[in-house]
């Protein structure tokens, strides 16, 4: 299979995935073929995946769906390949590489299942039992716009046994687990890592508002979820907490309320100062890894050392949110959840090292 072909089966795929978000269903008409066979199946996967994991809420696998749909733009996907002048390599060394999954958010493991495919190579998927259920439909419209994926695409029940390569992703006690299982394979294995946001004082609060999202989508469960704000020193963070009441409603689901209810009695009991929205508590801590239902927050005194320490501390950082510029490689307030193709979790090329098995 050729590149051009991959590129055409993911862009139908993202058009596909665009109807099911709750922006738009004006495209519908574009992939008819798509429709007649998987539109229903798929929107029961939707509501089966909800039933199957509670924190996967029908609005936050629509919202997956459509930042997804958003990536698989044409113009986005040859912008990507364009990067990598030894992409032709994949037609000639096809390697197997098995990709486990992670779980916390709704198809987490997407990119590193498009990044496998569009090297070349063959997908030997482990799905996380969290989110099971959209992952073989997908397979099924891949393989239904080009046969040949059907022996790329495999997804395993069984460990993952004699592969080329491994990429892993999980939190730091399973990288354990991972590096010892696999660390005889050419690997990536990832840990946990958080993301930070920026204040700088001066934010107007409908560009606070955005920061919401970075914070709140998939109640903060993913890596590239704001778990940790930076606010200069004198900054009343109650000004912060206002802007994010377009989220108060998070607190009517079950297991993030138990969440946030439990940390409110710790931090009670245990006398620890902290401000509480009704929905959120706001903490001061020198961690990034805050717990769900609590944000952390440091106080800063210069951007400049606030540069050296976060310089310092980048293993620990998925992603910086900011809304002025001032930290180097920053994205705006309301992206973080929006990630490009070439935006790699780590920080590790994902498609360079999978190109790079060719040669081996």
């Amino acid at each position: 299979m050729g590149v051009s072909a991959d590129i055409n089966a993911f862009v139908d795929l993202g058009k596909f995935f665009y109807q099911f978000s709750s922006v738009s269903f004006l495209e519908r008409n574009e992939i008819a073929g798509l429709n007649k066979l998987f539109r229903k199946p798929f929107e029961n996967g939707i509501k089966q995946a909800a039933i199957n994991n509670p924190w996967f809420t029908e609005e936050f696998i629509r919202y997956s769906l459509y930042a997804i749909s958003t990536s698989l733009a044409g113009n986005k996907i040859n912008q990507w390949i364009d990067n990598y002048p030894d992409s032709s390599e994949r037609i000639r060394t096809p390697k197997r590489v098995g990709v486990v999954m992670a779980g916390n958010i709704p198809l987490a493991g997407f990119h590193d299942m498009i990044t496998t495919l569009m090297s070349g190579h063959i997908l030997f998927g482990k799905i996380s039992s969290k989110d099971n259920q959209l992952f073989p439909i997908i397979k099924e419209i891949l393989c239904h716009l080009n046969p040949e994926n059907d022996e790329r695409i495999h997804f395993a029940e069984e460990p993952l046994r004699n592969m080329d390569a491994i990429i892993a992703t999980g939190s730091n006690n399973s990288r354990r687990y991972f590096e010892y299982y696999f660390g005889k394979y050419p690997h990536i294995i990832r840990k946990n890592r958080n993301s930070v946001a920026v204040i700088h004082g001066n934010e107007p609060k409908e560009v606070l508002k955005k920061l919401s999202d970075d914070v709140f989508l998939y109640f903060g469960m993913g890596c590239r979820n704001v778990s940790k704000i930076f606010i200069p020193a004198g900054y009343d963070p109650v000004e912060l907490l206002n802007s994010f009441e377009d989220y108060s409603y998070i607190y009517n689901h079950n297991k993030y309320y138990n969440n946030y209810q439990y940390h409110k009695a710790v931090f009670l009991v245990n006398k620890v100062p902290h401000l509480d929205t009704g929905y959120v508590l706001l903490k001061e801590d020198l961690n990034y890894s805050s717990p769900v239902g609590v944000i952390y927050y440091e106080n800063y005194t210069s951007v400049a050392e606030l540069k050296k320490k976060l310089i310092h501390d980048k293993e620990l950082i998925q992603c910086i949110v900011e809304s002025d510029n001032q930290i180097p490689g920053a994205i705006p307030f309301g992206e973080s959840q929006h990630p490009e193709l070439w935006m790699y979790a780590d920080n590790i090329d994902t498609l360079k090292f999978l190109l790079n098995l060719c040669k081996k």
